[in-house]
Order: C-alpha cells, then sequence, then structure tokens
C-alpha cells in the first residue's frame, strides 16, 4: 500500500460531516439505481461546496431591509468558476451550482488511455478574463491523479487567481502525483480510500463514478 506524502496529506481537506459520510456510504452500495446515485451525488455535491468556498471572499454592499438600510456581506459568484472534468465532474456541477447558482462553468475532456493510465485531452473550453476568477476543478474520484494533474496543468495556462480541486474519493497515488506537480493546489474530499488496483480503479471506491452517473457500462 503506498503511503501518503506527509506534506501532500497537509494539503488535503477530508470533509467528514456525518451527512456527507451517510451519503457517500449509501453511494457506494452496489444495489443503489443510477437514479438513487445521481440524487445523492447532486445532494452531497451541494453540501461539500459550503466546504470548499468557505473562504471565499466577500464584500460589503448596501441593501435596505424591511426596517432600515444596512451594510451586510456577500460574494460575487460571477468571480467564481466551476471546471468540470468530463464527463464524470458533470455529475457534480448540478449541486455545487445550486449553491452557488452565479458561478461561471468550464469543460475540459481527458481520457484516460487504457494502455498507459496517462490521460488524453479531446476538448478544452472556458469562460473569459479568467486571471479574475478562481476556479474550483470537480471530478467525483481522484485516483492515479494524472488525469486530474494534466487538468490543472492546462487550466494554470490561463493564470486564474487560485485553483481548487473538488472530489468525492482520493487514494494515497492520486494525493502524492498532485501535490509532486501541483503542491499550490488543496484537495477537497469526502474520503481517503486505501489504494489503487492494477486498473487504476480506487479500492474499495465505488466503482467508474461516470458509468454509475449515466448509467453505462
Amino acid at each position: 500500500m503506498t503511503p501518503i506524502n506527509p506534506e501532500a496529506r497537509a494539503n488535503v481537506h477530508l470533509i467528514d460531516h456525518p451527512l456527507v459520510q451517510h451519503k457517500l456510504t449509501l453511494m457506494r452500495k452496489k444495489e443503489a439505481s443510477t437514479n438513487s446515485f445521481r440524487r445523492l451525488l447532486n445532494e452531497l455535491s451541494s453540501m461539500m461546496a459550503y466546504e470548499v468556498t468557505r473562504d471565499m471572499a466577500t464584500q460589503d454592499v448596501q441593501i435596505e431591509t424591511p426596517l432600515e438600510k444596512m451594510t451586510a456581506k456577500m460574494i460575487d459568484g460571477k468571480k467564481l468558476v466551476f471546471v468540470s472534468i468530463l464527463r464524470a465532474g458533470n455529475g457534480i456541477l448540478d449541486g455545487v451550482l445550486s449553491v452557488v447558482p452565479g458561478a461561471r462553468v468550464g469543460h475540459i475532456g481527458l481520457y484516460r488511455d487504457p494502455a498507459t493510465l496517462q490521460a488524453v485531452e479531446y476538448y478544452f473550453k472556458m469562460p473569459k478574463n479568467m486571471e479574475e476568477r478562481d476556479v474550483i476543478v470537480v471530478d467525483p474520484m481522484l485516483a492515479t491523479g494524472n488525469s486530474a494533474a494534466a487538468a490543472v496543468t492546462r487550466l494554470k495556462v490561463c493564470t486564474p487567481k487560485s485553483i481548487k480541486f473538488l472530489c468525492l474519493l482520493t487514494c494515497p497515488e492520486g494525493i502524492n502525483t498532485m501535490h509532486q506537480l501541483h503542491p499550490d493546489v488543496p484537495i477537497y474530499t469526502a474520503a481517503i480510500d486505501r489504494e489503487l488496483n492494477d486498473h487504476g480503479y480506487i479500492l474499495p471506491g465505488l466503482g467508474d463514478a461516470g458509468d454509475r452517473i449515466f448509467g453505462t457500462q
């Protein structure tokens, strides 16, 4: 079993709220239907969005309550970009956008070469003015870390203000890979599982997230 680099582990934020862990357990069950898996992912993603945006900047605005005027705090959702790693990352988008509906959305199309397990890019589309925006990359699984690291490398060309990575599950191999290539990118996850198998799947994991979200195989 691969150990986690201590410096890499310090960059991982484990979201261990009881409701997050409960819903993740239900998603792991092999008998969970496509509909159930998708619904649980939506709910869990919404909860995790609160944690990954905890340090978002706010600004003072003047509003008027039914009783008087006041100064109150608001975020600028338009400065935030959720970047989905296709296709499984799209399963997280609805949940996080329900919390920050003003956020922009970008997409990176990557697939994992079955022979080399390396990421191959086939699509890239981002909002304008990325240098003014904070980015949260979303993908259910951080397994080998190759796709996630490739996505972050590509995003850094756009020079966003900051980048975070949000996933349901990860493992020592994925954490170490991401830290080795992008030590400045924090990882937010609901679980750190034991290891990868020979095919690059997380164990015990929850299977192929894309297949379970979309009902394919």
